[in-house]
C-alpha cells in the first residue's frame, strides 16, 4: 500500500468520526503513517459530519482528503452528493442503503443496509459498525482482531459494555456483505 485516501461521511450523531478515529489508530498501530481530519457542522447531532483519513507507507505533506478518494463510507445522502465525484474510478464507496435512495453508478459501490440491521438489532447507534464491516469484508486493511483491540482500548474504561454490542454489529454487517 503507497496511499490510501477514506472519507467517512454522515450526519452528527452516526458515529463517522469514531469510525475514522478507528481507522486511523488500527493503522497507527501498524506502524503506519496516518492522519486524521474531523469537519462537522455548528450543531453536533443531526448536522454534517466527515472526517479524512490518510494511511501512508511514508509521511504524508498535508492532511486534507479533497480529491482522489480511494474510499468513501456514506451515512447519508448528503454524504454521497457532496463527495462520490471525487472518488477514484477504481475507488470503492460503502454505502447506507438504508437511508440513501439516490441511485448511484459507480462501479465501486457497496450497499450495506446498516441503519436496518442496526435497528434489527435494537441500537440504531451501530449502524456506523455495521460500515464498519465493509471494509473488513473488501479491503486488507486491517482485521476483525484489529478492530477488538481498538474498540477494548477505547472503550474499555469509559463504556466497557458497547465493546460486544459493535463487535456483533460489525459480525452482521459481515452476513449481509457478498
Amino acid at each position: 500500500m503507497a496511499t490510501t485516501k477514506i472519507i467517512f461521511s454522515g450526519f452528527g450523531g452516526q458515529g463517522v468520526l469514531t469510525l475514522g478515529q478507528i481507522v486511523a489508530n488500527i493503522a497507527m498501530n501498524q506502524g503506519k503513517q496516518v492522519t486524521w481530519m474531523p469537519s462537522y457542522g455548528a450543531e453536533m447531532r443531526g448536522g454534517t459530519a466527515n472526517c479524512g483519513v490518510i494511511i501512508s507507507d511514508k509521511p504524508i505533506g498535508s492532511p486534507i482528503v479533497a480529491s482522489d478518494i480511494d474510499i468513501l463510507v456514506a451515512m447519508n445522502e448528503a454524504s454521497i452528493l457532496k463527495f462520490e465525484d471525487s472518488v477514484k474510478e477504481d475507488g470503492q464507496i460503502y454505502v447506507n442503503s438504508s437511508l440513501i435512495l439516490e441511485p448511484i453508478s459507480h462501479k465501486g459501490k457497496v450497499d450495506i443496509d446498516a441503519t436496518n440491521i442496526a435497528n434489527r438489532m435494537g441500537n440504531a447507534k451501530v449502524a456506523n459498525m455495521v460500515m464498519l464491516s465493509g471494509f473488513l469484508k473488501r479491503t486488507e486493511l486491517f482485521t476483525l482482531e484489529d478492530i477488538e483491540q481498538i474498540l477494548n482500548e477505547k472503550f474499555k474504561t469509559r463504556r466497557p459494555e458497547l465493546i460486544p454490542l459493535n463487535i456483533e454489529a460489525i459480525k452482521e454487517g459481515m452476513k449481509e456483505i457478498a
